[in-house]
């Protein structure tokens, strides 16, 4: 079996905070790490990496929002239109900076999501546009023209400030002048008063992205893939590709070495703790994918139920490959160093 394991944000990303590392203990990694092959390329996000891996071309956008579309059951009859995201977000005001949250700390359900586009709706009805919630958090809008507009992934904007991140092109002016009036109505929404109330964020902007067309044709170089991450699963469902939920552990994926494919892990379990620089949990979630990932898949290469083991990290930086082979691990000249050394 070969196996790619993608795990976006394994190195925490502020290199400024090195005792981030003090006293984890992740042995197999750093054996992995320390006998590996590897090689360096730009860095990306963790849509345009899996949008490149399945052969999807970038247009204004990543194409996320058609793509995902259609895993969650919308709009089979619009299925060529030109589609954006549309989600809500929370926005915070510190330090001359509007820093950008998004569902993970929002977690509203889909009846607040109904209740919420239901009087956007009412606001942008006049222009012909309708957004259609079709998850909690994956709201989804229709554009009968394609509009002259690029905007930045979601991901990029969490945690982030946003001031140089709103959306350009020739119609960013009509975009951005939307987005306002709705966050007007939003500042008043009834919904937001009784979330307050409660002690929840408010949902108080949206964020436009990911638009585009669906592709004609997606394609990918393996025959298995573990991921709960959506847009991972939306691709696998257009290349025709199985996809398994991620289990905890390596040990359900273990039970299919004998598959001569390549499989795909996507591992994204850290991402949203590094997004948020919440350093408690990202520790206890590395510790956890050590036990759980690194040292089983260290020991099935050492027993060659994986002929080789690649293990790519994501980050804005770099995209970081360590490739593996059972005799890499014979590699005594290798010396094992601390994790922090890599970062």
């Amino acid at each position: 079996m070969n196996l790619h394991l993608c795990i976006p944000a394994l190195f925490w990303p502020d290199n400024s905070q090195a005792d981030i590392y003090r006293h984890l203990e992740l042995p197999a990694l750093e054996t992995m790490l320390a006998k590996s092959l590897r090689t360096e390329d730009p860095g990306r996000t963790v849509e345009s990496w899996l949008c490149e891996v399945f052969n999807v071309q970038k247009q204004h956008d990543w194409p996320v929002a058609p793509i995902v579309l259609q895993l969650d059951g919308g709009c089979a009859k619009f299925r060529d239109d030109y589609w954006l995201r549309v989600d809500p977000v929370h926005l915070r005001i510190k330090n001359n900076h509007i820093l950008l949250g998004d569902n993970h700390i929002l977690n509203i359900s889909l009846k607040e999501a109904i209740s919420f586009t239901d009087s956007i709706n009412e606001l942008i009805l006049d222009d012909g546009l309708t957004l259609l919630p079709l998850h909690s958090d994956r709201w989804y809008l229709r554009c009968s023209e394609t509009p002259e507009l690029q905007t930045f992934l979601l991901s990029e904007a969490v945690g982030q400030n946003i001031n140089n991140l709103l959306p350009h092109g020739n119609d960013s002016s009509i975009w951005n002048s939307k987005i306002n009036e709705i966050q007007m109505l939003l500042y008043d929404h009834p919904l937001n008063q009784i979330r307050e109330a409660q002690g929840d964020l408010v949902v108080n902007s949206v964020w436009v992205w990911g638009g585009g067309v669906m592709p004609q044709k997606v394609h990918a170089p393996y025959t298995r893939i573990w991921s709960n991450h959506i847009l991972a699963s939306a691709l696998a469902k257009m290349a025709k590709v199985t996809c398994h939920d991620l289990p905890e552990d390596a040990g359900e994926l273990l039970r299919y070495s004998d598959d001569s494919g390549g499989q795909l892990v996507f591992l994204d379990n850290l991402q949203k703790y590094a997004n948020y620089r919440d350093a408690f949990n990202w520790r206890n979630e590395l510790t956890k994918i050590e036990q759980g990932w690194f040292a089983p898949l260290l020991q099935a290469l050492r027993k060659k139920q994986i002929t080789q083991l690649k293990l790519t990290v994501i980050s804005e930086h770099s995209t970081r490959n360590f490739t593996l082979i059972p005799g890499s691990l014979w590699k005594f000249w290798a010396a094992v160093r601390p994790f922090g050394s890599y970062s």
